[in-house]
């Protein structure tokens, strides 16, 4: 009994090694196993691992008041293009929509009183996704600004201060950049794309084109897609959940509350920090433009300091 239950049992697997092997020289793509319904291979493959659909662009937008020319069907590309790229960079945008809660309420004031068209607070999103990076160049804060653009519009920037981090010194130095921008180049898109290129560079564009126009003018592909990614942003920023995008409020960052020590002399920033009853740590947190653990200030100049409340 014993022989024949061995003998059936390595009759049964040899047969199923045989349909295995045959399945395989027919289709070395896909093995399944012979049980399984006919047309179960098809099916399979046609199973997607996630559902993925085409952003959809609106009938119309603008940007800084100027409509963008959804008719041309290179501008069209682009837009659809960086609205993708967005969209699916789930990370980085979702990221974006935490902080904006924190800091869009003084980028928005700032652009109001420096009369820069509010749709601006999208290059800072663009340059810097609301974080305090450095670039490889060395531009550096929310709004990217290199050192002798900086200085030029009245910042300060040396080894114990950097307002590059100070969000609204660089914003109205951000501003300032953007109006005299828009006077040499003609139009606000045309200052957004010299904001990516250079004053010089745009203008050099115009001339030798014939064209003011921003979207009728070939640029380098960084700044062709520049002004399309700052109204993709604008667009997922509006309208979070078209792009899917579900934020409840206790997910957003919460803007800081504070209230300001002016200091006009040489400071001990860890001093400084413990009399107020905070930590250097916390300070930094809310002051980003301090760079050391203590200023001499030799210009005696007079620095709004946050501190937590």
């Amino acid at each position: 009994m014993k022989n024949k239950i061995t003998f059936f049992s390595l009759g049964f697997f040899a047969f199923f090694a045989i349909l295995l092997f045959m399945n395989a020289t027919t289709d070395s793509s896909v093995i399944y196993f012979p049980f399984v319904k006919a047309n179960a291979k098809e099916e399979n493959l046609s199973l997607p691992l996630q559902a993925t659909y085409a952003v959809k662009i609106p009938a119309s937008i603008s940007f800084a008041g100027e409509d963008v020319p959804l008719d041309d069907p290179e501008v069209r590309e682009r837009l659809d293009r960086e609205l993708t790229v967005n969209a699916y960079w789930q990370s980085s945008t979702v990221l974006m929509l935490k902080r904006a809660n924190r800091y869009m309420t003084t980028i928005e004031r700032v652009l109001k009183e420096e009369n820069v068209p509010d749709d601006f607070k999208f290059l800072a999103v663009v340059e810097s996704n609301f974080d305090n990076v450095v670039s490889p160049a060395g531009a550096t804060g929310f709004w990217q600004l290199m050192k002798a653009a900086a200085t030029q519009y009245g910042l300060v920037v040396n080894d114990e201060v950097d307002e590059r981090y100070n969000l609204e010194k660089a914003t109205r130095a951000a501003c300032a950049y953007l109006r005299d921008a828009k006077d040499r180049t003609g139009s606000w898109t045309a200052a957004a794309a010299a904001y990516n290129m250079g004053v010089g560079g745009v203008s050099r564009a115009q001339t030798r084109q014939g064209e003011t126009a921003y979207y009728h003018l070939l640029l380098n592909s960084e700044t062709s897609r520049y002004v399309q990614r700052m109204i993709a942003m604008k667009m997922i920023y509006q309208h979070p959940k078209d792009f899917g995008f579900y934020l409840n409020k206790e997910d957003l960052y919460p803007e800081f509350k504070f209230t300001v020590q002016q200091v006009s002399g040489a400071v001990d920033w860890i001093d400084f920090a413990k009399q107020n009853n905070i930590n250097y740590k916390l300070l930094r947190i809310y002051n980003p433009w301090i760079r050391d653990f203590s200023m001499d200030n030799r210009e005696k100049r007079t620095y709004d300091v946050k501190i937590p409340s």
